[in-house]
């Protein structure tokens, strides 16, 4: 079996496993009582290999990487509740009784399938030992000259090569582990005076804004681009007449197809967050985040607006906000829209009402988290007046009449045009907002937290996502015009491409923060 879903094919189940020759050979020279033994702990043994290999490919899938037998169990959880509350409570619990049905029979009937195939080997030792001895001719030969059966080499090891794979990632996790948590107490700006950090923004209102799954694919796909392109276009043109000015470029993001709080961590903390431990390790530590020096220069207070927080939320710390509205504080009563509490569009509405359009003695710095661009984009929001809002009831037909989960999730072009179109409303909905509620003094930086799923952005797409400064003020875009990035809100497909966690140092340069390293 391949590690990947698109590699499945006829011929990779007409291939000679190395394994298979091997154990052969072992249990034909056992007697009975060790032999079954040894048949039913290799049958064990291989389901597991099975399990393992078929969570890298929705891994590969979802994900864009393989499964790690370390850190990824936690995201098992995860993926139930977005099952939860996509499909709905009773598909869920259909889907998770049957999967653990499914895993349990595959560990008894392939147990059982090894003890039997050992006892027939037993049974007819002289032909099988000639047969096991001519297998073994056979696959050497077919592995020293390179034999392919439709372009799939004919030898196989693909077992033995996935228990190395899985052993090798272990160890590495574990060496990554250690190795990051140095990296992690190294800190640029982790000793700057407050007076130090960006005063080139002092007075402004800052907004960092994460629009979900908004990646590259959305801008360059054939079937996503224009539409999307589209919208950037009349968006920019619209906060051109405004006074705006925009500039844009790229970024590559830690994660793929989901896992979003490892782009936001990444892009905040200037370290390269790409898995759940480092998670761990970076929200533990003192490491000066983006959002938290606006918190230590005294000049700014800082807020959070997080549709997606459901829970508790003690990350709050570590980014340093004095205030988070999460999902339950933001008084909407309409739909959920599968997965997202809220739309974008009643998302910034209440931003505007509870904390940008309210009187401060301090500029604030906002970061909001915009989630109607979440999988499986069905339905989708749809622009509404802003004067008709209200607590959201006016959302309950638009809910009621777009398409159901389940017939996006099952259909790859669907699925493709309604991502592109949650990015187009949520977009529409962000630049809206800034037309019709900003200031000389608003400064909004936007960007992707990472990829959609490889089901729609292909299984060989980049891991970049596009990121915007958008200001009134002149001199607030005159300060990054040496990064080369592009005027307006569509970055060229040849704008300069950087790793996430670069962003953070390079926003403080350009913005005259002064360096003062922090090692441990």
């Amino acid at each position: 079996m391949p590690a990947t879903i698109v590699d499945l094919g006829p011929a990779r189940f007409f291939r000679l496993p190395g394994e298979a020759i091997v154990g052969a050979a072992i249990l034909l020279a056992l007697p009975r009582k060790p032999r079954v033994v040894l048949a039913a702990v290799s049958g064990v043994a291989l389901a597991a290999l099975t399990v393992l290999n078929w969570l890298d490919m929705g891994f590969k899938q979802y994900l864009g990487r393989t499964f790690n037998l370390v850190l990824d169990w936690s995201l098992l959880g995860d993926a139930q509740s977005y099952l939860e509350d996509s499909l709905g409570r009773t598909a869920t619990f259909a889907a998770t009784a049957g999967l653990i049905v499914l895993v349990l029979l595959l560990f008894a009937s392939v147990a059982y399938a090894v003890v039997r195939l050992s006892n027939v080997l037993a049974r007819h030792s002289a032909v099988a030992t000639r047969g096991t001895l001519i297998a073994g001719v056979v696959w050497i030969t077919c592995s020293s000259f390179g034999v392919q059966l439709a372009g799939v080499p004919l030898a196989a090891d693909s077992a033995a090569v996935t228990l190395q794979s899985q052993t090798e990632r272990v160890s590495d996790t574990l060496k990554d582990e250690a190795e990051f948590q140095k990296v992690a107490k190294v800190d640029a700006f982790g000793a700057t005076p407050p007076a130090q950090l960006v005063p080139d923004l002092r007075g402004k209102d800052m907004i960092f804004t994460f629009i979900e799954s908004y990646g590259r694919s959305a801008i360059e796909d054939p079937i996503m681009a224009p539409g999307v392109d589209k919208t950037l276009a009349v968006r920019t043109e619209a906060l051109k007449k405004a006074g705006y000015h925009a500039k844009s470029g790229w970024l590559t993001s830690a994660t793929y197809g989901g896992s979003s709080w490892l782009g936001h961590s990444t892009t905040l903390s200037g370290l390269w967050v790409s898995n759940q431990q480092r998670y761990r390790t970076v929200m533990a530590s003192d490491h000066l985040s983006l959002t938290k020096v606006f918190k230590k220069s005294g000049a700014w207070d800082t807020v959070g607006v997080m549709p997606g927080v459901q829970k508790g939320w003690p990350e709050q710390s570590f980014f340093g906000l004095d205030k988070v509205y999460n999902a339950f504080e933001l008084g909407y009563k309409g739909p959920k829209f599968s997965w997202s509490t809220m739309p974008d569009q009643y998302t910034l509405e209440q931003f505007q009402r509870r904390v940008h359009g309210k009187k401060h003695d301090k500029p604030v710095m906002s970061e909001v988290i915009l989630t109607s661009s979440h999988q499986p984009w069905g339905p989708i929001p749809k622009m509404v007046g802003w004067d008709e809002l209200g607590d959201g009831s006016i959302f309950k037909g638009i809910e009621a009449a777009g398409n159901k989960p389940a017939d996006v999730i099952a259909d790859t072009t669907k699925s493709r045009q309604e991502y592109g179109k949650s990015i187009q409303y949520s977009v529409t909905a962000l630049t809206e907002w800034l037309e019709r509620y900003g200031s000389k003094d608003t400064v909004l930086v936007f960007l992707g937290d990472h990829q959609p799923i490889a089901r729609v952005s292909g299984n060989h797409a980049s891991r970049d996502v596009p990121i915007s400064i958008v200001a009134k003020d002149p001199k607030v875009l005159d300060k990054i015009s040496a990064w080369g990035w592009s005027d307006g809100l569509r970055p060229a497909h040849d704008a300069p491409v950087w790793k996430m966690n670069l962003f953070r140092d390079r926003f403080l340069t350009a913005y005259g923060s002064t360096p003062h390293p922090k090692k441990g």
